[in-house]
């Protein structure tokens, strides 16, 4: 559909302003809940809630609801002003929960009717009445300690008791704790508690230059480097109206799937490792260091950083590196086959894995649970395929699925996404062009714009959202790793199950707690 054909059918009697492939209209407080509500039941899912402070210039902040249009590649941005409060979305929407809880912790705004108003990411010693991301908060200031309490939910009953695990682990992870309410074995409720990895990221983006600012978004999940840098790319190509060329484009395409393929070759070998299979997980830790010795050769990086840059890509193939990596790739493929048909054998690693930390799909609808863990109850989404960018659309991709829900349904995903980018950068390589006409001009972006970059991480989708001020200067980065959806619906997959299934339970999941806490 055209721009005009897509506000005629989905927006009435508001006047839109197109940034891109944003369409944005305002919508009164009293009416933003209905009109969320009808794009939501129109199929229209939920991307992201952001807030902008524009006090300087109207003395209110904006409060913006992102809902995609997958594949027209198209997103349509019903916003609100406000002084103070906003109603809350959540009774109407559950996914809405934890954004607006974001915009009340960072920016002090209220949704008002929110059923479980908790602070989020910033932890009980941060003082309840100072909002970092406000602007007139300064992004080096050190506010006094507070002592204040967080509550976690609580199960009572004869025999019920409470473990607390974390939030310093065992092993080289990121720190998240854990509450488990148990009843012998059995887990009745679980509640994780993240954000002690927060590092100001989103601040941090209003501060730095624009170079400081890829390297940033590199950083924000250190196993997405090149994805996350990516989505911020694109989002600020799309504010400066920059054109990529056909070979950059499938550049991107093919160190997007090798970051795709180390990390679910990792996450294979380790599911197996938390049931015991070493055979399994010794596999996927070797196989995996293959495809990072690969990242190494053709860029200089294991984790991909330094590669994406604005307009292009700071890496190239000759000749020779592309039939070295395709004969890697072929190797890789063969050994993989074989580790998997040696495991899909194995019953006892089979009855570890089958049955075990299902998700609901319900559940998963409600959280607006995306990715691996989406994939795995039948969920078709993929940015690849919805929202196409870099080369994709050129490509033959069937987006991977499961039904079972269960810890198996994922473990099967990643295998077939890994046999999936195991050919997509095959395509991809017979496709590059040796031409080169990237957009090498001075980059300068729209005034008073907005603009977002969405990529399908191996985790998930990953968004930017972006807007200018009246210089054309970057105001604000909003970014949405999958990890903070997912990790709402962690607890949903674990209860029911026995307490030591659990870390066979989160590695399925392997969500990020850096990418989380931002």
């Amino acid at each position: 559909m055209s721009t005009d054909q897509i506000i005629k059918k989905y927006i009435k009697d508001a006047k839109t302003i197109v940034h891109g492939n944003m369409i944005m209209f305002e919508v009164t407080t009293d009416k933003i809940l209905s009109v969320c509500r009808e794009l939501y039941d129109r199929q229209l899912p939920l991307k992201i809630i952001s807030a902008f402070d524009e006090r300087k210039e109207k003395d209110l902040f904006k409060v913006a609801y992102v809902f995609g249009l997958p594949k027209q590649n198209m997103f349509l941005v019903p916003y609100i002003m406000v002084k103070d409060e906003f109603p809350s979305l959540t009774p109407l929407i559950h996914q809405a929960s934890n954004y607006e809880r974001k915009i009340y912790t960072f920016f002090g705004l209220k949704p008002t009717g929110h059923p479980s108003l908790r602070t989020l990411i910033l932890h009980e010693n941060w003082p309840a009445n100072i909002f970092p991301l406000r602007k007139d908060f300064k992004w080096n200031s050190r506010p006094k300690l507070a002592n204040g309490d967080f509550q976690f939910r609580k199960l009572e009953g004869e025999g019920v008791y409470e473990i607390p695990v974390g939030p310093v682990h065992a092993g080289i992870i990121e720190p998240g704790h854990f509450r488990f309410s148990v009843l012998g074995e059995e887990i009745l409720l679980l509640e994780p508690r993240l954000g002690y990895s927060h590092k100001g990221s989103e601040k941090l983006f209003e501060e730095l230059p624009l170079q400081d600012k890829i390297k940033l978004s590199e950083r924000i999940s250190g196993d997405s480097s090149f994805s996350h840098s990516l989505a911020f790319c694109l989002a600020l190509e799309s504010l400066g109206g920059i054109k990529i060329s056909s070979r950059t484009n499938y550049l991107r395409v093919i160190f997007a799937e090798l970051e795709r393929l180390s990390n679910h070759i990792g996450d294979i070998g380790a599911i197996m490792v938390d049931t015991g299979y070493n055979f399994g997980g010794a596999s996927g830790a070797r196989l995996k260091e293959v495809v990072m010795q690969i990242n190494e050769e053709l860029t200089g990086s294991r984790f991909l950083r330094g590669v994406s840059k604005v307009g292009g890509i700071n890496a190239t193939l000759t000749t020779e590196s592309i039939e070295k990596l395709i004969k890697s790739l072929n190797q890789l493929e063969n050994d993989f086959k074989e580790v998997i048909h040696i495991a899909e054998n194995t019953t006892t690693l089979l009855l570890r894995l089958k049955k075990t930390g299902v998700l609901q799909a319900e559940v998963a609808r409600d959280h607006g649970v995306i990715g691996v863990a989406g994939k795995a109850i039948g969920f078709e989404m993929d940015a690849r395929v919805d929202y196409p960018y870099a080369a994709y659309n050129q490509l033959q991709l069937k987006i991977a699925t499961e039904k079972g829900g269960d810890v198996y349904a994922r473990f099967e995903v990643r295998i077939k996404e890994v046999y999936s980018s195991i050919e997509l950068i095959k395509q991809s390589l017979r496709k590059l062009s040796q031409s080169n006409n990237d957009d090498t001009k001075a980059i300068t972006f729209k005034k008073n714009s907005y603009a977002i970059g969405i990529v399908e991480g191996w985790r998930g989708d990953i968004i930017y959202l972006i807007s200018t001020d009246s210089n054309g200067e970057i105001s604000r980065v909003d970014v949405r790793d999958p990890s903070f959806l997912n990790w709402a619906a962690l607890g949903f997959a674990g209860k029911g199950n026995m307490v030591p299934d659990f870390p066979l339970i989160n590695k399925s999941f392997n969500l990020s707690y850096s990418g989380n806490d931002l």
